[in-house]
């Protein structure tokens, strides 16, 4: 019990001396004003090169999807995720090791090749994984209603890109921490492979059109994400078009759909109308019977 509560202790003392160090000392290497300076890029694209021309430059809940930006980066994780995590992670780990006698996850070990095999092994592993979860956020009931609040958005735009529950950042962290952990890849990795996969994800948001040409079977594009986000999905589906950062595994496993140029199709899910559109009675909708 002294150990958990170390822990949680830790967890807080070091999360809040990590955020204020963040917020005071801006840098290339600083994740704090990366997500801003990336994020002004991308809303600078979308106003001199909107795809979807009427669309005002302050869109329809701009404001909420930036504060969700924020408080599912920095502030969730000052309130509770950042302690309950380290909690989570050292049961895990002790749990294993007390049944089992396995003191390392690091079985497999990409330690020896150069640093951009291990960046390409953990950004594909991830991906893919993080694939799959965004699979099962839509085909599980009970969590497609903590996925509804990104699908509330009405107007597509960079900073929709990081409007989610809270509880998304749980169910993905969980479960994608033991395949990832089986690697033993770095901290310096997984930061390198997440500020790419933000910027991507800024990008298939974003008001604007990328046309990469044959590309665009390996990485997604907002004219592919716009159809992910389609009020009306194809008979049968549960959606389409599920990939984060690529849109290989869409194309390799039937899920891609791109059937018309989808710049002013109408967003949403069924029934979205009387869905809430404060933050806090987004936060606690999935939790109401």
């Amino acid at each position: 019990m002294n150990d958990i509560l170390t822990i949680v202790v830790d967890a807080y003392t070091g999360y809040t001396r990590y955020l204020l160090h963040e917020i005071a000392t801006p840098s290339w290497h600083n994740y704090f004003w990366l997500l801003i300076g990336i994020s002004m890029l991308v809303w600078t694209l979308e106003i001199v090169v909107p795809w979807r021309k009427g669309q005002p430059i302050i869109r329809r809940d701009f404001w909420l999807d930036g504060w969700y930006m924020f408080f599912n980066f920095f502030v969730f994780s000052l309130v509770a995720y950042a302690a309950v995590s380290d909690v989570v992670v050292y049961l895990i780990r002790s749990g294993v090791t007390s049944v089992t006698g396995v003191t390392s996850f690091e079985w497999i070990d990409v330690r020896g090749l150069p640093g951009w095999g291990q960046l390409a092994i953990l950004f594909l592993a991830r991906d893919f994984i993080q694939w799959n979860i965004h699979r099962l956020l839509h085909a599980s009931p009970r969590l497609w209603e903590f996925h509804k609040v990104h699908h509330s958005v009405e107007q597509m735009g960079f900073a929709a890109h990081l409007r989610f529950h809270w509880m998304e950042t749980v169910v993905y962290r969980t479960i994608e921490y033991l395949p990832l952990a089986f690697f033993g890849f770095g901290l310096q990795d997984f930061f390198a492979v997440h500020i790419f996969a933000l910027a991507i994800g800024h990008l298939n948001h974003a008001n604007i059109a990328l046309p990469i040409g044959p590309l665009k079977y390996i990485f997604n594009t907002p004219q592919m994400h716009i159809w992910h986000h389609a009020k009306e999905q194809p008979h049968g589906r549960k959606s389409v078009n599920y990939g984060l950062t690529l849109s290989i595994w869409d194309w390799m496993f039937g899920h891609a759909y791109m059937p018309k140029n989808g710049r002013d199709i109408p967003l949403g899910f069924e029934g979205d109308a009387a869905y809430p559109h404060s933050f806090w009675s987004q936060m606690k909708a999935p939790f109401k019977r």
